[in-house]
């Protein structure tokens, strides 16, 4: 995506902690449907007591139930446990990048999932339990199995991926491009010949990407809540 689009910006600026970027960008992400990656900049803010953040996630808990995507329900309630509309929901705190979480639930099942370190958040991909890069020292290794200490993730492959495609191909209202989306649709390579198509029109693709990254967020957020965690900004662990 491009450097000067506010997905970006909020993404860097979510990473960065920098509260003052966070909220600036917050309006145009909005717009842009990216309720996902603003709830977790929304998060860091209300953590920090930052100016205007409690009245911009009451605005946000109603979009999000207003969408109503898979993974917008959590969200919403871990921002409304701020505001005492709904007591704190029981998930443990867990500082999980969303982004890598996707990576490893809807990649090649040839891959085998991962796992989560739950004394970090951090996301392990199985190749590194398996080259023993994951570890720091023997006793780690010796309990890969310890389910205190790791969370594992199996691969449920790009099913939903592909059901994103069909749903953001449907958004179009200009029936040419719409009919050339649904045809890459059709048959093994679906992915590959979507983006091609998408890649004629810049405008979209930059749209696609910001789209999809949202969605496959939000399903991440629902997987780890069926999971019993919550995600929190890095380092926080008392956030209601």
């Amino acid at each position: 995506m491009d450097a000067e689009d506010p997905m970006r910006r909020l993404g860097a600026a979510v990473h960065q902690g920098d509260l003052v970027a966070i909220l600036a960008e917050l309006p145009a992400v909005q717009v842009m449907g990216g309720l996902q990656l603003g709830g977790d900049g929304l998060l860091l803010a209300l953590d920090e007591d930052a100016p205007g953040a409690v009245e911009t996630a009451r605005s946000w808990v109603a979009a999000l139930h207003e969408r109503a995507w898979e993974g917008d329900a959590e969200l919403a309630q871990q921002l409304e446990a701020w505001f005492g509309t709904r007591p704190p929901h029981g998930l443990k705190p867990l500082p999980v990048d969303l982004d890598e979480l996707s990576i490893i639930l809807e990649g090649d099942p040839l891959y085998g999932g991962g796992k989560i370190d739950l004394r970090t958040g951090e996301v392990w991909p199985q190749f590194a339990f398996d080259d023993g890069i994951a570890f720091d020292d023997e006793e780690d290794e010796d309990g890969v199995d310890d389910e205190e200490r790791w969370l594992t993730v199996w691969c449920e492959g790009s099913r939903s991926g592909y059901r994103d495609m069909e749903i953001f191909a449907d958004t179009f209202t200009n029936a040419g491009r719409r009919d050339r989306l649904e045809i890459a649709l059709q048959g093994r390579g679906a992915f590959r010949r979507f983006k091609d198509v998408l890649a004629r029109w810049p405008a979209e693709f930059t749209r696609w990407h910001a789209f999809s990254d949202e969605r496959r967020r939000g399903r991440a957020r629902a997987w780890l809540a069926d999971a019993g965690y919550r995600v929190v900004p890095r380092g926080d662990r008392s956030a209601p």
